[in-house]
């Protein structure tokens, strides 16, 4: 590893994204593209599944970046879609603090906005958040 790519592991050079329980921490490095998550290959990571993968890369392809970065994240808890929205998220706001004109670019579609549902918290006397016991008349 060279001391270039060590600058961009450093604590404000990371994107942090965050959706139901998953937790998205993602660095930007210069590349050919490559999405490494959690030191394993991307495709096998997110199963070559053609939606998350398009997930991860659409705030890249908004603003003409394709192939010139590659991404590293290392995700925490959830499964895979919450993980896949916690890297996009991660990688926008990682873009907006590498260049503040990114952000009137990706605002409006939705790419810098914190998803802030989450699971309900189960209630006493119910099974679930909001499902009860059955009822009986008699």
């Amino acid at each position: 590893m060279n001391s270039n790519s060590k600058l961009l592991f450093q604590k404000d050079q990371i994107g942090l994204g965050k959706r139901k329980q998953a937790t998205a921490r993602v660095f930007l490095v210069p590349g050919e593209g490559n999405l490494i998550i959690n030191k394993v290959s991307g495709d096998k990571y997110l199963q070559y599944n053609a939606n998350y993968l398009n997930m991860v890369w659409s705030p890249l392809e908004k603003l003409n970046l394709g192939k010139q970065f590659d991404i590293i994240a290392v995700v925490r808890g959830g499964g895979l879609t919450g993980q896949t929205e916690a890297i996009q998220l991660g990688v926008a706001r990682l873009l907006c603090k590498i260049d503040n004109q990114n952000r009137p670019i990706l605002k409006p579609f939705g790419l810098l906005t914190r998803d802030a549902r989450i699971k309900e918290r189960k209630k006493y006397g119910l099974r679930k958040a909001r499902k009860a016991p059955q009822y009986s008349k008699r």
